[in-house]
């Protein structure tokens, strides 16, 4: 009965690894959305609070 429940338990997790590789669509927008200069994520279209204009 341990043996099932380990043998689920790790078979639960290499699901959860797979899933947890897979890229998702939006990733790179998202990743654009980052300043250059401080690499905080901005929200909105002002400038970044670190002072930079461009980000």
């Amino acid at each position: 009965m341990l043996v099932k429940i380990i043998t689920f338990f790790l078979l639960g997790m290499a699901v959860l690894a797979m899933f947890g590789k897979v890229k998702l669509p939006g990733q790179k927008r998202l990743a654009s959305q980052k300043c250059p200069k401080c690499g905080r994520y901005r929200i909105g279209k002002g400038p970044c609070p670190c002072g930079n204009r461009k980000g």
